[in-house]
């Protein structure tokens, strides 16, 4: 219904650049837009608002010669001019049958848009270090960028998911080091482990792994390990330079080969055992793609070298500063470190310029909130390297705090105190966590109630959701238990007339609008909210009526309504990542 309303109020505009009130080139879109309140039609439209500058003439003088100049329709009972100027469109009464015939016959395809059309995206998402399981608080990131990647599909964009891996970096080196100080243990060494180390069950399960392999190769004395160490921190030392220590012994004891050997192994069991994660989920991605590959094909240098011709750069105590601020970044940032090492910041550079090298028309970045930093740096050197800087969205996500009860559980990789995404999804189920995490927007912080989650109660959303589906299923059970046959008839449409019937056909002809919505503003909690509304119409209705009666004609209308109202909550239930159950 609004595609065909935006067509007969651009055949008016039409009409009126004829007339002369516009010029040829005046390029408008019409906005339709459902009302909020049935007293004033069931759509709205602000041309008159937007063409009233232009045409010199009063927002409401120029509704007037709109609406004269708008085709007639059969859909259109009548046309009204309300407040400053805003036209009000009451539909006739059949057209709104109309969504339940379109609903029953495109199914899962009801809803999709084409207003990304031709565009190719990119969402980069969890990209989480692999440097231990993914943990509740990655969560949220997935849960949030799987439903974002959906959404923009149902909106005709063509999505690639990416994951990168940050497999290079003090980081990794951190987690290669902790394995192999465990595999030590297994050899027999004593020694206090690094305060600043990995101390997650799964180092000492990957470093079992190294010595169940490999037995004796890799091991060496306890006193060479810490051989000119500066003390950690309980001694009274520092224990970033400490571990920095080790990573340095660990490279030259095992040397290139022995310490890649490690690094390997740490790096591809924690991938892969994100990657499992991932799949259980429900979050597939297209690309995995590796930090390390950007330093070893020579992207990292050359991004660099660029910089460095353009006149971007300066050396100051040993390193290579990049002249961010000159961009509008608060202050310059280090490209190569004094040790000759290259930063995060030259990587991330040399990974958007690979990004838009592959062709994509739009990149979408979803990052922690803490990395907020990040953005303002990244789009100065992309904008230094002739880049478009306005092809990168950046979407920041907050993680989401755990609570059982009234007790917040605590999450730290280092000090291996988290609750794994596994185990959450354990607890509550996949649904549950995919839905309770997208129905916040993804700026704003949010309280995950384990309890609530597994609750079945109304006070459970995604519960409720369900429920409302499976309700749908259990009617058509109970129809085939009595013999009784459902045939979709659109002329029985017309006994639709109750409140409750009407407030679902409504609710039904939105849903297009809040695909197209939630995707223009990245914001999938919108089908969430959409979908809780539905549901409690539905549930409403369920409540105040029979659906198999007597009367073949409104027996099959209702059945045929509530049909629609299952395919569209199957609809958004799959773009949020979550199942539809028949049975609960």
């Amino acid at each position: 219904m609004k595609a065909h309303l935006t067509h007969l109020f651009e055949q008016a505009l039409e009409q009126l650049k004829k007339d002369g009130l516009f010029s040829a080139d005046t390029d408008v879109l019409p906005q339709i837009n459902h009302t909020r309140d049935a007293r004033f039609g069931d759509f709205a439209c602000n041309l008159a608002m937007q063409l009233a500058k232009p045409a010199k003439q009063n927002p409401r003088v120029l509704a007037e010669k709109i609406i004269a100049a708008l085709p007639a329709s059969e859909h259109v009972d009548k046309v009204e001019i309300a407040g400053p100027g805003f036209i009000n469109i009451f539909v006739h009464k059949a057209s709104r049958f109309a969504v339940i015939n379109q609903i029953l016959e495109q199914k899962a395809d009801f809803g999709r848009s084409q207003i990304g059309q031709g565009q190719s995206v990119q969402v980069e998402f969890i990209s989480a270090n692999p440097t231990g399981p993914l943990h509740v608080g990655h969560g949220r990131g997935a849960a949030y960028g799987a439903a974002l990647a959906s959404l923009l599909r149902s909106a005709g964009f063509q999505v690639s998911c990416e994951y990168y891996v940050n497999d290079a970096g003090r980081q990794m080196d951190i987690l290669a080091t902790s394995v192999w100080l465990r595999y030590l243990d297994f050899c027999g060494e004593s020694f206090a482990f690094p305060s600043n180390g990995y101390q997650g069950d799964y180092v000492q399960d990957i470093a079992a792994t190294l010595h169940r392999e490999n037995a004796g190769l890799y091991h060496h004395a306890a006193t060479a390990v810490f051989a000119d160490v500066p003390a950690d921190a309980p001694d009274g030392g520092d224990k970033e330079l400490h571990i920095d220590g080790l990573i340095k012994n660990a490279q030259q004891l095992l040397g290139d080969k022995g310490y890649r050997a490690v690094f390997d192994l740490a790096l591809n069991t924690v991938l892969a055992d994100i990657k499992r994660d991932t799949q259980a989920f429900g979050v597939n991605f297209d690309q995995w793609f590796s930090e390390r590959s950007l330093t070893e094909s020579g992207i990292v240098e050359k991004s660099v070298n660029t910089l460095k011709e353009k006149g971007f750069t300066y050396e100051q105590n040993g390193a290579l500063w990049f002249r961010s601020t000159e961009f509008g970044d608060e202050k310059d940032r280090v490209l190569v470190r004094d040790d000759g090492r290259t930063t995060y910041f030259a990587s991330d550079v040399a990974y958007h310029l690979n990004k838009l090298e592959r062709g994509f028309d739009k990149l979408i970045n979803i990052w922690g909130a803490d990395h907020h930093g990040y953005v303002p740096r990244v789009r100065a050197a992309m904008t230094a390297l002739g880049a478009e800087a306005d092809k990168l969205t950046v979407l920041l996500v907050q993680f989401a705090s755990l609570w059982r009860g009234k007790e917040k559980l605590q999450m730290s990789t280092r000090s291996g105190e988290f609750v794994t995404l596994r185990e959450l999804r354990k607890e509550v189920g996949k649904d549950a966590a995919r839905f309770f995490y997208v129905l916040r927007k993804s700026e704003q912080h949010m309280d995950f109630d384990l309890e609530l989650a597994k609750s079945r109660s109304n006070d459970n959303p995604v519960y409720y959701i369900q429920y409302a589906h499976a309700r749908v299923s259990s009617v058509f059970r109970q129809l085939q238990a009595r013999n009784l046959v459902w045939l979709h008839d659109p002329a029985a449409l017309e006994s639709l007339n109750n409140e409750y019937e009407q407030a679902l056909l409504t609710r039904l002809s939105k849903y297009g609008n809040v695909v197209e919505t939630a995707a223009k503003a990245y914001e999938p909690h919108q089908i969430a909210y959409y979908l809780r509304e539905l549901a409690n119409e539905f549930h409403t209705f369920y409540n105040a009526h029979q659906f198999i009666v007597e009367d073949e004609d409104v027996r099959n209308a209702r059945l045929s309504l509530i049909e629609a109202v299952q395919q569209v909550l199957r609809n958004g239930l799959a773009i949020l990542g979550v199942s539809a159950p028949d049975e609960m």
